[in-house]
């Protein structure tokens, strides 16, 4: 089973979680100074906000595998998708979790995340003394990815 999954990048983290509490009824599953993460079942859908000085706006969407299948059958749409502009990014840490990742763009350039959570970390992502280039945690530059691919 997949859950879709939508990132927000907010100008007010606080305003925004009262704003989306109320909207959706409950609390964040996942709460921090940055970032907050609502696991909704009716819609099944992971939806996240952060303040971390994105643009505001969708910063991207995806699915969220509950397994490893379910991770390779989206890795195959991906690539039917998008042919060989699929970046494998593996395991990473990233939005304070341990995750099996890769990505795509679409045509006008809007990060597609599909993704496997192993487990949560109290950390956002790496730090940039990990050699992970800036902004590397959660989307990827895209032109940077359309270099690789």
């Amino acid at each position: 089973m997949k859950r879709f999954h939508v990132h927000l990048a907010v100008s007010d983290l606080a305003e925004s979680m009262n704003f989306y509490n109320q909207l959706f009824g409950k609390q964040p599953d996942v709460e921090h100074a940055d970032y907050a993460k609502w696991l909704l079942d009716d819609p099944r859908i992971n939806f996240a906000i952060s303040a971390r000085g994105h643009v505001t706006g969708v910063n991207h969407m995806g699915f969220q595998a509950e397994s490893a299948a379910d991770l390779a059958e989206l890795k195959e749409r991906a690539e039917a998708a998008a042919g060989e502009a699929v970046f494998n990014e593996g395991a990473t840490t990233c939005c304070y979790a341990q995750s099996e990742k890769h990505w795509t763009v679409d045509p006008s350039g809007l990060a597609w995340e599909h993704y496997q959570t192993m487990g949560q970390i109290e950390s956002f992502g790496l730090p940039k003394s990990s050699g992970a280039e800036e902004g590397a945690c959660c989307v990827p530059d895209t032109a940077s990815k359309r270099e690789l691919c």
